[in-house]
């Protein structure tokens, strides 16, 4: 059965017996005593065959290499709800026609706030996939219904029946909240003393990767899989690398898009922040007073062109090229000149093959703050000179609300039917123009223009830019020659660990034997040791939170260690699967316990993803591109899979990639209440710390400037089971289709390989599958298998990050030279694998 655009129709789970059985797959919320690890090799533990090969049906497509960097990439569909209605359709035509969809908010209590109205979407229907049967749940989360239900409009209406193999399709997904509201709808009922059963199950919608997954198994996606989460400008980073995901061959169709549904803390943190406006936003105008928050979902489908044409598919419009920067200025407020912005602008009109008076249109980020207004008002001056006073650039937000991690989807939907109906959207709400700003702004009424190429601007918290360039079917734009493709190098690490601080107290706790971590409450805990005083100074520390601490220190020593100076062309990726939930529950609780006058200002901006990535920037100085991946267990690897990419496309010289997890109390609550980490189980696996930065290089400028290359980076893969929400494949035929490309990627023979890095951390029923795919791709066993996590613990996100340098000190110290393999899973279903060899030369 198939679902409109060929792929299996979205999963409707009834009761079952045993919840393994559809598709042989075991769960994070599975009774622990399962363990698929003691079923016949070959064998899925349920007496089915398992696929010898670990891959099903043909794998197509252009593989990675240089020649695949001057594909084409075009949208064929789009989807989106919003609180104009359910569906692209409604949203084009209402903000087509400037209606303001921000009205008073039903679905939250509102008292305390500085308004009542927002951009609510009203009531949608379900998606087809039962998510909650997955996972046991019985309280729906929003943004992953808005996230669902905007997914199958576009999927259905992308006319790529049957075309694209499910290896072949891969999504990347943005978002600021991810499942918060599930969190805190059970921190209020647990707080208020009237828990539900099943509750602790809830948590595993809040992680922003959960959605990625469960958009992967509710249409079998079963390509790459990306969770990126930048604040309010999630959407279009998920937009750009889904594009360098099909640009380098990885896949031929992404389903890219972002959500959030309306919080408690995003109501409360921009009240304590005196930035949202009691009545709808009013963007570009002369006495706007603030922004009016948003919640929905938007979803595009991005094909390679040669393929979409080949099947005939719709083509609504082009990804011409995108351009990504960090201001390195402050945590909340833009660069008042918006410098950081013009850089995003500029490089993607560069990207595109474009110059400024081929921008006909801009949809703007536009909020209806004072600042950020008038400063992407200087940004687009800035780079598009005497061209942005003809330039047309108007706010969607000003009638759908501020949908934060879903506003770059959003608006790109917007940004494409413009294109497609030759129609500059208006601003609604305008009251006149402000000389701080000043440009057209298409107050209230669409103009119709002649449109070749449009803009969509999004700007966020910490400090990250990104501008995607769209451009008309109709009208071939031609972009510079690609640079040449090159190694990728690591040049420098830094490492604070539970071992302690610096990579030979981690080296020394690896071969030494002893198992690092203590019992805290049920679970093992390996706690890092750092000092903040040690790395940043008082004023520093005012603005930073211990995640951010312990990713500017890791950056600091990573710089250090490769002699590098940052600047414009260094940027910063950085890997974090559990996020700031430190400062998260910091911020909320106070809320829960006494309404939003107990909000705390000075907390709020470090609970995005990406505050810490910001401060990296502020702190050492790299404006470059900058990106935050969330892809859980596995943020690290996904992080230097991102960087590695915008290295070999020339998108920087050098990229910092830290992974940096912390360890809340309300972390730690969460993982005691899944069964998986009940009992014995639980007991053979730690919980750790950590902060471990890796600098990457484009291999010519580490050689410009007599940079030591300590190894090369050389092919990554990421593979998903498209198993569902929290699942995964116990015959491992995800983690051997990873590993298999990877190698291919690097040029790599298995039989080559000198050791193999493994995720694996004590949890039989989630190692197991790694370890039965590693015996199909290495039968003779000739291949040492290193688990690291198994004795220093599992630093969550960054396990890539420290199984890395643990490979590269093995080097260092003797070890046998050679191509190695590292792997990372989260407990859902992605797989990433990673190559590393040792320098050739220095």
């Amino acid at each position: 059965m198939t679902h409109g655009s060929g792929l299996p129709a979205p999963r409707s789970t009834g009761p079952s017996t045993d919840r393994r059985e559809p598709a042989e797959r075991t769960a994070a919320m599975d009774d622990p005593s399962y363990d698929p690890s003691r079923a016949p090799e070959g064998r899925d533990g349920l007496g089915t065959p398992a696929d010898p090969n670990g891959v099903h049906g043909p794998i197509t497509g252009h593989p990675p290499g240089p020649g695949a960097a001057a594909r084409r990439i075009v949208v064929c569909a789009v989807g989106a709800v919003t609180a104009q209605g359910d569906g692209a359709g409604p949203l084009w035509e209402n903000v087509r026609a400037g209606i303001t969809a921000i009205r008073p908010v039903r679905g939250l209590p509102m008292d305390g706030y500085l308004t009542t109205v927002g951009g609510e979407v009203p009531r949608v229907r379900r998606p087809a996939y039962d998510y909650l049967a997955d996972i046991g749940g019985h309280d729906r989360e929003p943004a992953l219904d808005f996230a669902l239900t905007a997914a199958e409009e576009a999927l259905a209406a992308s006319g790529l029946t049957g075309a694209v193999p499910a290896e072949r399709w891969g999504v990347a997904f943005g978002t600021c909240n991810g499942g918060l509201r599930s969190a805190e709808k059970v921190l209020r009922r647990s707080r208020e003393g009237r828990p539900a059963p099943g509750d602790p199950r809830h948590y595993l919608l809040v992680p922003p990767h959960a959605m990625a997954e469960a958009l992967s198994g509710a249409f079998g996606l079963k390509g790459p899989l990306l969770s990126v989460n930048t604040a309010c400008a999630s959407g279009a980073h998920a937009l750009a690398h889904a594009t360098e995901a099909i640009r380098a061959g990885r896949a031929d169709a992404m389903l890219v898009g972002g959500s959030d549904a309306f919080t408690e803390t995003a109501f409360a943190g921009f009240t304590s922040l005196q930035s949202l406006s009691a009545t709808p936003a009013a963007p570009y105008s002369r006495d706007r007073d603030g922004l009016s928050l948003g919640e929905g979902s938007g979803m595009l489908v991005l094909v390679a062109e040669d393929v979409a044409r080949a099947v005939g598919a719709p083509v609504l419009a082009e990804v011409l090229g995108y351009g990504l920067s960090a201001d390195g200025y402050h945590a909340t407020a833009p660069h008042p000149q918006g410098e950081g912005a013009a850089r995003a602008i500029r490089q993607a009109l560069h990207t595109a093959g474009l110059v400024p008076e081929d921008v006909g249109y801009i949809n703007g980020h536009g909020t209806g703050t004072p600042k950020n207004d008038s400063a992407e008002s200087n940004a687009v001056r800035a780079a598009l000179g005497e061209a942005a006073e003809k330039t047309t650039l108007s706010s969607t937000k000003s009638m759908v609300g501020h949908l934060l991690g879903a506003a770059g989807a959003v608006e790109a939907v917007v940004t494409v039917l413009a294109l497609r109906e030759q129609i500059a959207p208006p601003t609604a709400n305008f009251t006149g123009t402000d000389p701080r700003c000043g440009l057209d702004a298409v107050p209230h009424t669409a103009r119709p223009l002649d449109l070749n190429a449009a803009l969509s601007n999004n700007f966020a918290f910490a400090g990250a830019n990104a501008c995607v360039a769209f451009g008309s079917p109709g009208h071939r734009f031609e972009a510079p020659p690609a640079p040449p493709d090159e190694t990728v190098v690591v040049t420098g690490f830094g490492v604070i660990s539970a071992a302690g601080d610096g990579a030979a107290a981690l080296w020394r706790a690896w071969t030494s034997g002893r198992a690092l971590g203590a019992e805290e409450d049920g679970l093992r805990v390996a706690r890092a040791d750092f000092d903040p005083r040690r790395h940043t100074g008082p004023r520093e520390r005012r603005r930073m939170d211990r995640l951010g601490g312990l990713a500017v220190a890791s950056c600091r020593a990573a710089l250090e260690h490769a002699g590098l100076t940052a600047g414009e062309r260094v940027g910063v990726v950085l890997g974090t699967g559990l996020g700031p939930m430190r400062s998260t529950e910091d911020f909320l609780l106070p809320v829960l316990d006494g309404g939003p006058a107990h909000a705390g200002p000075a907390v709020f901006p470090n609970t995005v993803f990406n505050a810490a990535a910001g401060q990296v920037a502020m702190a050492v100085g790299a404006r470059g591109p900058t990106s935050t991946a969330a892809t859980g267990h596995a943020a690290g690897a996904s992080a230097l899979t991102v960087a590695h990419d915008l290295l070999r496309r020339g998108r920087a010289d050098a990229v910092l990639v830290p992974a940096v997890e912390d360890l809340s109390p309300g972390v730690l609550d969460a993982y005691r209440g899944l069964p998986l980490f009940a009992g014995p189980a639980g007991r053979r696996y730690t919980l750790a710390e950590a902060g471990i930065a890796l600098v990457l290089e484009r291999a010519s400028a580490a050689r410009a400037r007599g940079a030591r290359v300590l190894a090369e980076f050389t092919g990554h893969a990421t593979a998903s089971d498209a198993a569902g929400l929290g699942r995964w494949d116990a015959r491992g035929e995800g983690v051997e289709r990873a590993m298999r490309a990877a190698l291919a990627d690097a040029g790599v023979r298995p039989e080559e390989l000198t050791a193999i890095w493994s995720g694996a951390g004590g949890i039989s029923a989630a190692d197991a599958p790694e370890a039965r795919a590693t015996r199909r791709l290495l039968p003779d066993g000739a291949c040492p298998v290193h688990a690291p996590h198994r004795r220093l613990g599992e630093p969550v996100g960054a396990g890539a990050q420290l199984a890395a340098v643990l490979a590269l000190t093995d080097w260092e110290h003797g070890g046998r030279p050679g191509p190695v393999l590292v792997n990372s899973s989260p407990l859902g279903g992605t797989h990433i694998s990673l190559v590393l060899r040792p320098a050739t030369e220095n």
